[in-house]
């Protein structure tokens, strides 16, 4: 799994659909989700530590959460299927942990308003990700190769401790 934090909130040019953007901590992968009206106004709220004068869904929900004396530990956007992410709220009561199932958006706005970590499964990122820094990847592909063609075997056994 690789942690990953909102990076904002754009709109698709040719639908304006609100997409809510993930980058992971090297800023190197981007991860965009296509999601609601409502929801994107539920994150940027959050991301701009707005607070409504009535609770709406969201801070219900953690409302909700704190009465009970939970806590949400983390989200996980775990899977992609049919071009629909899926995501688990991983909530916590004592020493009960429970996974329930959400909607990445609205996991994405809890997790905002909990200040808990946001996690995606390593296929999930392979499969739907963007390349944030190009040169970045491709400096690191060359590291890669030049390491590689300056190995010899007498480089395995020295280091090896093998003889």
């Amino acid at each position: 799994m690789i942690e990953m934090r909102v990076a904002g909130i754009a709109l698709d040019a040719i639908t304006r659909s609100p997409i809510v953007l993930l980058k992971d901590s090297t800023d190197r992968r981007a991860l965009p989700i296509y999601i609601g009206q409502d929801q994107a106004k539920s994150i940027i709220g959050a991301l701009e530590n707005q607070t409504p004068p009535r609770p709406l869904t969201h801070d219900l929900f953690v409302n909700l959460l704190e009465a009970w004396g939970m806590t949400l530990d983390r989200i996980i956007i775990h899977s992609l299927q049919d071009n629909t992410f899926y995501a688990i709220l991983t909530v916590r009561h004592g020493d009960v942990k429970k996974d329930i199932d959400a909607r990445p958006s609205d996991a994405i706005a809890l997790a905002l308003r909990t200040r808990s970590p946001i996690w995606v499964m390593e296929e999930v990122i392979a499969d739907a990700s963007i390349p944030v820094d190009r040169d970045a990847d491709e400096a690191e592909r060359q590291a890669f190769r030049a390491f590689v063609d300056k190995i010899r075997p007498e480089d395995f056994i020295e280091r090896g401790g093998f003889s």
